[in-house]
């Protein structure tokens, strides 16, 4: 471990760490990359090069979820799998069978970790599509930059930034935006944003593929599946086994800190209908509580160069160019094939 840094350090290799070229401003403040990771182009999500035991894989950075490994690649990947008793884990799909599995070694990028018992989890098959989740547990440790219009994503550590502005890119300014903090939150980057003037509660999440509202919020702005201008968009789901249905509807406005966009669509979806567990000797089932009314999604980053700066709880973003959301779908383009892009990370209960 290289002294003076958080525990997660122990995950790099010797000689990683270098300064990064740009300065953040005149001052004491030293913000140190700490990695630099392609993202490979035209996949939609933050997808990286990693290894499990040596074998490529496909690795997801998700801050809607906690860090895992797939099901489905555990097996891909011959790692023998024990239950994890009491352990449980919910999302958009509902509840998703708990595994763990010890990793002789994991690489994303030049980082590693050795000996490593890992979550096992998913009731689907992706593919190579992906093989690890890496989430909001490993991330809220650094500051990262999704900068997926140029196909990186970086890792910070700050050192007497306190009070500095750490959009280090932006020349002519950059949007802001207070995080809750980790008590309210938990491992979550949770923020406050207006939606047709209405303040909803978001959380950033990298590995859903579009931003989509829930449908309880969607109620508190007027917008049913019955709604004028409302058309269906096809099913979804994430790590558990079942799938939701999605509408697009049209948005007068989406405001995140002092950026404004009008005149777009947003996707909906009952996304915790199966988000429910009962409690031990009980027979009724209850709703997971504090779940977001909307997940900010990879269709937000790929728009925008994004720093989440866990250390001021802050998160700083420019636009880039492009459709901020999911272009305006009509009767005639909707998808007619299962969508399982958009997904919430599990949560332990």
């Amino acid at each position: 471990m290289i002294k003076g840094l958080p525990l997660w350090v122990a995950w790099l290799v010797a000689g990683l760490m270098f300064a990064t070229n740009a300065a953040v401003a005149a001052s004491n403040c030293k913000f140190v990359k700490v990695a630099d990771w392609p993202v490979r182009p035209g996949r939609g999500w933050a997808i990286v090069d990693g290894a499990v035991n040596g074998q490529e894989i496909s690795v997801m950075l998700d801050t809607g979820s906690g860090t895992l490994i797939l099901r489905s690649a555990a097996e891909r990947l011959g790692l023998t799998r024990k239950q994890v008793p009491g352990a449980r884990a919910f999302g958009v799909g509902g509840e998703t069978y708990v595994e763990a599995a010890l990793v002789d070694e994991l690489r994303v990028g030049q980082i590693t970790r050795k000996n490593w018992q890992m979550i096992v989890a998913g009731e689907k098959d992706f593919g190579r599509r992906v093989d690890v989740i890496l989430g909001e547990d490993f991330f809220e440790q650094v500051d990262v930059e999704f900068d997926l219009p140029h196909n990186a994503v970086r890792l910070f550590e700050p050192k007497d930034c306190d009070g500095m502005r750490l959009a280090y890119w932006a020349t002519q300014g950059a949007g802001e935006i207070e995080m809750e903090s980790f008590s309210d939150a938990g491992s979550r980057i949770m923020l406050t944003v207006q939606i047709n003037g209405k303040a909803m509660r978001a959380q950033l999440d990298s590995g859903s593929y579009t931003s989509v509202l829930d449908s309880s919020a969607a109620q508190r702005l007027g917008i049913t599946p019955d709604s004028a201008g409302v058309v269906r968009g096809g099913q979804g789901g994430g790590l558990g086994g079942k799938s939701v249905d999605f509408w697009t509807a049209p948005l007068q406005s989406f405001t995140i800190g002092d950026e404004t966009i009008r005149d777009t669509t947003m996707r909906f979806a009952d996304l915790w209908k199966d988000a429910t567990y009962r409690s031990t000797g009980s027979l009724v089932a209850r709703k997971l509580e504090n779940n977001p009314a909307m997940l900010l999604g990879a269709d937000f980053l790929r728009a925008h160069r994004v720093l989440v700066a866990h250390s001021q709880h802050k998160i700083y973003f420019t636009y880039e160019g492009g459709p901020v959301f999911q272009p305006r779908i009509t009767p005639e383009t909707a998808p007619t094939a299962p969508d399982d892009g958009t997904k919430a990370g599990a949560e332990t209960h």
